[in-house]
């Protein structure tokens, strides 16, 4: 390896780096290391669609909102800012943390769909990172398994429930809405 490229594996990036990438490479931007994101699969896609159908006519004329992939997410603010993720979707109650560029802080909900080169960080690192932002709902959605784990946030930490491909899950932020697992993953 070339010193050079030694340095850049080392290097920590900032969120005015992400800011000022001049190519149009998807990325997460964790604890200032880049993580390069594949272009999801057509059933991530449909597994995502549904979703987000089904929370965007639960919001319809309610405060909330519900964003899609590609949406940022700065966990970390200001000079040292250095963690910048997207998820697969969103939904932001309190909406002074929007901006043009995304959201500022914890969502209240994080769906994250599994796929072979994301499900690791997902189940760890991401894990960790919202749990610790105070995100107060976090989806992890299997689309071999088809199943659902949901993490409810209490007293700083995660709770989790299972739920398969018969089942219909309330979101525990947005009172009366339940989404139904049949049509999510009726494919």
């Amino acid at each position: 390896m070339e010193e050079n490229e030694v340095n850049e594996a080392a290097r920590k990036y900032s969120y005015a780096d992400y800011l000022n990438r001049d190519d149009d490479i998807r990325f997460e931007l964790i604890d200032g290391v880049i993580h390069l994101l594949a272009t999801p699969a057509r059933v991530h896609q449909g597994i995502s669609g549904e979703i987000h159908v089904q929370l965007y006519n639960f919001l319809a004329g309610k405060p909330c909102k519900v964003y899609y992939a590609p949406f940022s997410v700065r966990l970390s603010v200001g000079e040292g800012a250095d963690t910048v993720l997207e998820p697969d979707l969103v939904v932001i109650c309190d909406l002074s943390k929007l901006d043009d560029r995304g959201c500022i802080g914890a969502p209240d909900m994080v769906v994250e769909i599994l796929s072979p080169s994301t499900s690791k960080k997902d189940m760890t690192i991401k894990f960790d990172k919202y749990m610790q932002a105070g995100v107060k709902e976090y989806w992890i959605v299997n689309p071999d398994s088809k199943t659902v784990l949901v993490h409810i946030l209490k007293s700083g930490e995660y709770y989790t429930k299972a739920y398969s491909d018969t089942d219909s899950i309330p979101v525990n932020v947005l009172e009366g809405c339940i989404i139904s697992l049949p049509e999510v993953f009726r494919e």
